[in-house]
C-alpha cells in the first residue's frame, strides 16, 4: 500500500452489517486551519446502524454524495501534522473527538477542524478513551438542558449503553438520586457506577416506578408513558426515538416540548471541543470512567455492528484502527 493511501471502513449499499468492508482510500492532507489525526480507535454508536442500513438517507445521503460511503463518528489518536495556519493542538498531542453529523472516523488517518476535538484525558488508554466521547450527550442532558441540581431524582433509561453509562455516573457526580433502567444481567454495572437503585426493564413498568423530577431517555420508545412519571416541575431529555415509527415519535416530541408543564426536550448533538474538555475534566477528576464492552478490530466492524444490534451492549463496543 503507498504512503498516500490509508485503509478505511466502507460500504457500497445500503443493509446489514456485511455491506461493511475495509478498503483503501487516499490519505487525507490537512487544508489550512485542519489537524492530521492518526487514529487509534473509535467506537460503535446508534446513529452508525441507522446510517449504514439507510434508515436516516436524507442525511446520509447529503452528507456524502455517491458510493462508497464511510462510517465512524467518534475517535481517539495522535496528531501528525497540522494544516497551514492551524492553531492549538500541536504534533504529538493525544487527543479525542467526534465529527458531528457526518462519518468517517472508521480510517487509520482523519483531517478534522480543531473545534471538533480537544486534548484526551491524562492517564487514559486511547481505546478506552474512544468509549467516552459520546458522554458530551450527557453533559449536555443532564447539566445544560436538564439543568439537574443536587437531590432531585433522576431516571436513566438505558443506563447499561454507551450514553447511559456516563449519565449514570454523571448523575450522581451532580449529587442526584440515580436510578437506572438495564437488563438484568447488567443491574451490578449500574450499580457499581453509582446508581441508586437499578431495575430490569424488561421487568419493570413505567407504573411500578416513583415520580423523577428529570429522565433521560435513550431508548426512544414509550415517551407518553414516561412523560406522566415526572413530577410537576419535571423535565424529560428523550435522545432516540422509535425507528419503527418515526414520524409519529419526532411528532410526540416536538409537541410535547412546546405543550404542558412536563416538558420533553429532544436535541440533535453537534458537539465542540469545549464539552469534550469538560468531558475530560469529569475523567481526570475520578468522576467519570469508561466502560468498554469488546474491543474488535476494524477488519471485524461488521462484527462489532452486529452485536450492538443485538442488543445487551454494556458501555462501549471499541474499534481498534492502529
Amino acid at each position: 500500500m503507498q504512503s498516500n493511501e490509508m485503509r478505511a471502513a466502507l460500504f457500497d449499499r445500503y443493509g446489514p452489517p456485511d455491506v461493511l468492508y475495509v478498503g483503501t482510500v487516499p490519505r487525507p492532507v490537512p487544508s489550512p486551519g485542519e489537524v492530521l489525526v492518526r487514529v487509534h480507535a473509535t467506537s460503535v454508536n446508534g446513529g452508525e446502524l441507522a446510517g449504514r442500513a439507510g434508515r436516516v438517507r436524507l442525511v446520509t445521503g447529503l452528507a456524502q454524495r455517491g458510493w462508497p460511503k464511510r462510517m465512524g463518528l467518534d475517535f481517539a489518536g495522535e496528531v501528525v501534522a497540522l494544516g497551514a495556519g492551524t492553531s492549538g493542538p500541536k504534533v504529538g498531542d493525544r487527543v479525542w473527538g467526534v465529527l458531528g453529523r457526518t462519518f468517517g472516523s472508521d480510517a487509520e488517518y482523519l483531517a478534522v477542524r480543531p473545534r471538533r476535538l480537544s486534548l484526551a484525558p491524562k492517564g487514559l488508554d486511547l481505546v478506552e478513551a474512544a468509549a467516552l466521547p459520546v458522554g458530551m450527550t450527557a453533559i449536555t442532558a443532564l447539566r445544560d438542558k436538564a439543568r439537574l441540581r443536587p437531590g432531585e431524582r433522576l431516571l436513566v433509561r438505558g443506563g447499561s449503553g454507551g450514553v447511559g453509562v456516563v449519565a449514570v455516573q454523571l448523575g450522581r457526580a451532580l449529587g442526584a438520586h440515580v436510578t437506572a433502567l438495564a437488563g438484568a444481567r447488567n443491574l451490578g454495572l449500574v450499580r457499581d457506577l453509582g446508581a441508586d437503585e437499578a431495575h430490569d426493564y424488561a421487568t419493570t413498568a413505567p407504573a411500578d416506578l416513583e415520580p423523577f423530577d428529570v429522565i433521560l431517555d435513550t431508548v426512544g420508545t414509550e415517551h407518553p408513558a414516561y412523560r406522566r412519571l415526572l413530577t410537576p416541575s419535571g423535565r424529560m431529555v428523550a435522545i432516540a426515538f422509535d425507528l419503527s415509527r418515526p414520524a409519529a415519535s419526532l411528532g410526540y416530541l416536538a409537541a410535547s416540548a412546546v405543550h404542558g408543564r412536563r416538558r420533553v426536550r429532544a436535541f440533535s448533538g453537534n458537539p465542540d471541543h469545549r464539552l469534550l474538555a469538560d468531558l475530560a475534566r469529569y475523567v481526570e477528576d475520578g468522576a467519570i470512567r469508561p466502560v468498554v464492552d469488546t474491543v474488535f478490530p476494524l477488519d471485524d466492524l461488521a462484527g462489532a455492528h452486529r452485536a450492538l444490534e443485538a442488543g445487551g451492549v454494556r458501555g462501549k463496543f471499541v474499534v481498534r484502527i492502529a
